[in-house]
């Protein structure tokens, strides 16, 4: 899984683009993020701010990244970036689009420098159709998607913001899943944007990803309905809360537990465990009247002890019954820990660890990256490697 000899030019910012790199930083890529002279990545001003004096958005997807300074719409910084190109396999960038065509630093002008490069560009909207230049943020693509809407208990309850930036996280993975297949069609040398057969010399391959491609993508559950003309509708469905055996309930000490007990023999050891075997029957009702009769007895049982004292309860019943925990409680849980999900170094902030595990990526999380760069921290050593010369890297650097 290693992409040690893998050269990414990041010239994304905020959250989902930055996430995408990190998780190729973490497979061992090396990540040059090109950021702006005056104010870097908006992220590393943004509250709240961490441990590091960077926003915390910024110490989450930025750890063993580079960083280079470039005001791209400089000629000679152009020229500069033109030179990384070169030698670089990804170009990534996050702009709306149009803007890299006014930038000189689109598709079509890089391939000359690099006829294999892999130009991955993450929109809102793709490149293509009626709101391609419209600006938007992880909430109004979820609006769109009909994320939004299923993210409710009922038709009669106003939409809930995901706890977690759903958009913005699923469009990095997607991205970074595009990049390292369009790596692996160049290695195996299959065809890239120029459309050739895969014989002899594979060229560039340009990726249009879309936020709102992304989160459709996710809407697979609902598809066949919503195709055949039935609008899914939030709580009436069976992973939104129609049935009872797939719900959240509040317990004694106002925590709550999470019951998905889709499959008959987990239903079975649930309502052996409650003590309430008349419930076995009605798994899964088609009648409302008893699902919602279910329903009330399983949250007057729920209620009568504490989270932890019915997550003990279920320990070792096989079922599908959990806590609902803070994020501080999830990071501290046990598992969490023995998966190596907080990787802790001396002189940098916790962070996530990668969450594959192989030969090549320990199981304790110490293989990824942890040090963040400061801005515009690599930008001389990094031109230097690239070939710029000594006097363009002295005026490239001069107000850094």
């Amino acid at each position: 899984m290693q992409l040690d000899d893998i050269l990414i030019l990041d010239c994304s910012r905020l959250l989902p683009g930055p996430y995408a790199t990190q998780l190729l930083a973490d497979l061992g890529a090396t990540v040059i993020k090109i950021e702006e002279p005056e104010r870097g990545d908006y992220a590393r001003k943004m509250a709240p701010i961490g441990e590091s004096g960077h926003g915390e958005i910024f110490e989450a997807v930025n750890r063993g990244k580079r960083s280079v300074s470039l005001d791209l719409t400089d000629e000679t910084a152009r020229k500069a970036f033109y030179e990384l190109v070169e030698t670089a396999d990804v170009v990534f960038e996050t702009f709306r689009p149009g803007v890299t065509e006014r930038l000189g630093i689109d598709y079509d002008t890089l391939v000359e420098y690099n006829e294999e490069l892999v130009y991955a560009s993450l929109s809102g909207f793709g490149g293509t159709g009626p709101n391609a230049e419209r600006a938007g943020h992880d909430l109004n693509y979820a609006g769109e998607t009909g994320l939004l809407d299923m993210t409710r208990p009922d038709e009669d309850s106003k939409p809930v913001i995901p706890g977690y930036p759903m958009v913005d996280m699923a469009s990095g993975l997607f991205s970074a899943f595009g990049i390292v297949s369009a790596l692996l069609a160049r290695e195996r040398g299959g065809d890239g944007a120029s459309g050739e057969d895969g014989e002899g010399d594979v060229g560039g391959t340009y990726l249009d990803l879309a936020m709102t491609d992304t989160m459709l993508s996710f809407a697979q559950v609902f598809a066949s309905g919503a195709f055949a003309g039935r609008t899914p509708r939030p709580g009436k469905t069976m992973l939104t809360g129609e049935f009872p055996c797939y719900d959240v309930y509040r317990t004694a000490d106002d925590r709550y537990l999470t019951v998905a007990v889709l499959e008959p023999k987990f239903w079975r050891a649930l309502c052996e465990t409650i003590e309430r075997p008349e419930l076995v029957e009605k798994h899964l009702s088609d009648d409302p009247a008893i699902r919602e009769a279910v329903r009330e007895t399983l949250q007057a049982v729920f209620e009568t002890r504490t989270m932890d004292e019915w997550l003990d309860e279920f320990d070792g019943v096989d079922t599908a019954v959990g806590g609902v925990y803070t994020v501080t409680e999830a990071f501290d849980h046990e598992q969490t820990r023995a998966r190596g999900m907080v990787v802790e170094s001396d002189g940098s902030p916790p962070r996530i660890g990668f969450p594959i595990h192989d030969a090549d990526v320990d199981a304790d999380g110490s293989a990824v990256p942890t040090r963040l760069p400061d801005h515009g921290e690599h930008t001389a050593s990094v031109l230097r490697e690239a070939g710029v010369s000594d006097g363009t890297i002295a005026r490239l650097t001069r107000n850094d």
